[in-house]
């Protein structure tokens, strides 16, 4: 499997959840197994099919995580310092030069993406037309809606 980015703040989320799931969810689907596998006929118990599949789907995210964090290259924004030009982890500020509307967008890795906080993908179109450039730089965005143009204001490294 390859390296992939992903922010200091998103690895510690993935170490989080990873954790959550080996100490509280799986021990307690453990229980919930034993508790339906108590009341008898396990061929017509719904209680004990919907623990198992639950199970088979803690252990799943188990492992995916494991494997996420074994090959994530942490990026620590707050380290980088590129000279005023968009790269992985950055805070960029945008204005489109057809709405005049300013948005502030940090790019992440694609497991920390998250449009409503502000969170794009590193392989999102607009990420992609961003990463390289520089403040004052207009750069061209290929949507769906068609192409957009966006200047950058300012990149910060938070």
């Amino acid at each position: 499997m390859n390296k992939f980015p992903v922010t200091t703040k998103g690895a510690e989320l993935l170490r989080e959840e990873l954790h959550r799931l080996k100490t509280v969810d799986r021990p307690n689907v453990i229980t919930a197994i034993a508790e339906a596998r108590a009341q008898g006929d396990l061929s017509e118990n719904a209680e004990y099919d919907a623990a198992r599949e639950r199970q088979g789907f803690i252990e799943g995210r188990i492992l995916e995580l494991e494997a996420k964090l074994a090959n994530a290259q942490v990026i620590d924004p707050k380290l980088l310092d590129d000279d005023d030009r968009v790269v992985f982890g950055c805070t960029v500020e945008l204005l489109d030069t057809g709405t005049q509307e300013t948005v502030v967008y940090q790019i992440v890795g694609e497991d920390e993406a998250d449009l409503k906080v502000g969170k794009i993908s590193y392989s999102s179109p607009i990420a992609k037309a961003l990463i390289g450039k520089s403040s004052g730089d207009v750069a061209e965005v290929r949507t769906p809606g068609g192409v957009k143009e966006v200047e950058i204001l300012d990149v910060k490294y938070l």
